[in-house]
């Protein structure tokens, strides 16, 4: 039976396969020898038994932690991990190139993001006036270093610093007598390099003036030329003058901006060299290829300096005619001999000549190798103020192919005759209609050479002219002290020992002083500006309640104004870079909105620069809600109050920031198409939280 049932599944025992089942031995006892003579007569056989097959099976094999490659590899060939993996290999592949795909879409999608020097409001310091931190009575830079916390609490991250180079401060620093130097006035070169990283390390920025057109006499290399040194020989212009009656007759009848010729003879060279500005400022001759590397030199210098840009000054003034003919008079009827002042000519042949653009791009483009780094875009922007030609100031700009200034400075709300709505709906439409396309506009109400608003315009309008500058598009520029309504100063405030019985000092104090008194700080001695017994220029007297540490106590103070705009300015994005749209102006108000698209917030802006007023705001904008929400006000009192847009009363010098939500942006209205402006277009996606160009 045994062997029938063996057959369905047999296993073959043999002792020459090296197989022993100790259980076939009977007697463990038995000796070595004879075991062996068992063996030997047993006849090899087969027995047969009964196993189980599936005792026999391999016990199955499942992935565990942390097994060994070589069990793994056992189960990648399975189809259930493979095609997992192909799955998730594919998955990963396609996620991939959405993301890239996505990324190039909002890149190319996303507008142009504000450069710093856009984003920020520029603040404007003459440092002979800003902070004395040695007591000689003269601010310099180791006190501008001091007031650095001043500048980040307006929230202004961007500082223009007037002249400061090495000079005789003939004309306030700007005849140069050494462009690689600092004027001992102001500190050393380790001063500003700790100022630089001071004002870097707060993250601000920093520009400065350059005057190429000019030096000072005292400079190298006119001593040089006058004596005819080589190279320098023709860094100037030279012209050989006539004699008459026993004086010098010069070349033509071109006066200086200071009045009389603009030719100087000169003892040594025997010749008369030409100046545009002062007979100390002998103008540099552009036409010489190495007078513009020099100046090339220099821009290399301050920018491996670290600072951040460049105002230039005085550029129309580059170049002049060679044929030196006369410029024509404005009125023909005068006689030729009595022309001594500057406004009598047309001044044809000695500003903007052909070839003065190319050469402030040649700036441009030095510049542009100092900006290839991210995040250090070095600015250049001109003062080249054209009153009565709006189209050659703008073409400062450059064109689309060819880059010049980021922004010529706009003078037109200080070259106003009078104030009124209307006068500043003019100011301000005469720059954007004439800007072109894609450029930025920038606005100035006050600088070292204009009289301050407060003197210029009236206290009362102080607020309101602030609040129109932080809410107009484009970059604002302040004044030192302006953000707490500083006034000129007076002549009765003149003291002997400021005039030091000089009668020119006195002229040009009461000419070109008055705006640069020093800095209010606080209520003690000499306004908080030095502790030395005086201070170069008289502190206005009225620094006791014009200061900047009483007005941080003051809620509704010019200085707390001025820091809620700013702050508004950087939060809000229709503000800093939406629409501006014209809404109504007259000889009271100028009415303008902010908006931008994708957003249903609409910023109104209700200036009044006459008398009391009271406009109906419904009638002028179809849809315009029935109130609106006073967000900033020149009255902090009123800050928060709903008004009645059908009745919108406002009085002499008070501004209203009014905020409301609407569908219906003005600017897509087509009763206000053509009043309408944008400089860095841009639409804002609620859903992804993101600006986009394509609206």
């Amino acid at each position: 039976v045994v062997e029938e049932e063996a057959k369905s599944s047999p296993m073959e025992l043999s002792e020459k396969g090296g197989v022993e089942n100790n259980g076939f031995v009977q007697n463990e006892g038995l000796d070595d020898k004879g075991t062996d003579t068992i063996i030997q007569e047993e006849v090899p056989k087969t027995c047969s038994i009964l196993v189980d097959p599936v005792a026999t099976e391999e016990p199955v094999l499942k992935p565990y932690a942390g097994m060994p490659k070589e069990v793994l590899l056992k189960f990648s060939s399975q189809a259930r991990y493979r095609v997992t993996r192909e799955i998730l290999f594919w998955l990963i592949i396609a996620a991939s190139v959405v993301l890239v795909c996505a990324t190039i879409a909002i890149i190319v999608l996303s507008p142009k993001c504000l450069d710093w020097w856009q984003a920020s409001p520029i603040y404007q310091i003459y440092p002979r006036s800003f902070k004395d931190s040695n007591m000689d009575g003269n601010g310099d830079l180791k006190g501008i270093q001091e007031k650095l916390d001043h500048i980040m609490y307006l929230n202004i991250k961007t500082i223009w610093i007037t002249s400061f180079y090495k000079s005789p401060l003939k004309d306030l620093g700007y005849g140069v007598e050494d462009f690689y130097d600092i004027d001992p006035m102001f500190g050393s070169m380790g001063d500003f390099e700790d100022l630089l990283t001071a004002i870097h390390d707060r993250g601000l920025k920093v520009i400065m003036d350059l005057i190429p057109n000019h030096t000072s006499d005292k400079h190298p290399w006119f001593q040089l030329s006058r004596n005819r040194t080589g190279k320098y020989t023709d860094y100037y212009i030279w012209e050989d003058c006539g004699a008459a009656a026993g004086s010098v007759k010069p070349p033509n009848n071109w006066v200086s901006i200071f009045g009389n010729s603009s030719w100087q003879f000169d003892d040594v060279r025997k010749q008369c060299y030409f100046h545009q500005f002062g007979k100390e400022q002998p103008d540099l001759n552009f036409r010489n290829l190495a007078v513009q590397q020099e100046i090339h030199d220099i821009i290399k210098f301050w920018l491996g300096k670290g600072i951040d840009g460049f105002s230039f000054s005085a550029v129309k003034y580059l170049l002049e005619a060679t044929h030196l003919r006369d410029e024509p008079r404005v009125n023909k009827s005068q006689n030729l001999v009595i022309i001594t002042d500057y406004s009598q000519l047309y001044h044809d042949y000695t500003t903007t000549q052909v070839g003065m653009h190319d050469i402030i791009r040649s700036f441009r483009q030095t510049m542009n190798q100092f900006s290839s780094e991210p995040g250090r875009y070095r600015f250049m922007g001109s003062d080249s103020d054209e009153k009565e030609d709006t189209e050659a100031t703008m073409m400062f700009y450059g064109t689309t192919f060819i880059q010049e200034v980021d922004f010529p400075f706009n003078f037109n709300l200080i070259n106003m005759k009078n104030l009124s709505g209307n006068s500043i709906f003019e100011a301000v439409n005469l720059w954007m209609k004439n800007m072109p396309a894609g450029k930025w506009p920038n606005w100035v109400v006050g600088n070292p050479n204009s009289a301050r608003v407060s003197s210029r315009l009236g206290k009362e309008y102080v607020n309101v002219i602030n609040m129109l500058l932080l809410t107009l598009p484009g970059t604002p520029v302040t004044y030192y002290g302006e953000e707490i309504g500083m006034e000129n100063i007076a002549s009765e405030n003149v003291s002997e020992e400021h005039v030091n019985f000089d009668p020119v000092f006195y002229f040009f104090f009461q000419v070109v002083f008055p705006e640069k008194s020093p800095m209010q700080w606080d209520g003690k001695v000499n306004a908080g500006f030095t502790e030395g017994n005086s201070s170069w220029l008289p502190v206005n007297s009225d620094y006791q309640s014009v200061n900047v540490e009483i007005q941080m106590t003051w809620s509704n103070s010019t200085l707390n104004l001025y820091r809620e705009l700013t702050l508004l300015r950087s939060n809000e994005l229709p503000i800093s870079r939406g629409w501006m749209c014209y809404i109504w102006n007259d000889r009271n108000v100028f009415v303008y909105v902010r908006e931008l698209d994708g957003l249903d917030r609409i910023f109104m802006m209700v200036l009044n620069f006459g008398e009391e007023s009271t406009i109906d705001l419904q009638a002028i904008v179809p849809g315009l809600p029935s109130e609106a929400t006073v967000r900033l006000s020149t009255n902090f009192s009123n800050a928060g109050k709903a008004v009645n847009t059908k009745q919108i009363k406002t009085e002499m010098g008070e501004g209203l920031v009014l905020e409301y939500k609407t569908t219906k942006p003005v600017h897509t209205m087509e009763a206000f198409q053509g009043k309408c402006f944008v400089a860095e277009k841009a639409c804002y996606s609620s859903a992804l939280n993101l600006l986009y160009v394509s609206c």
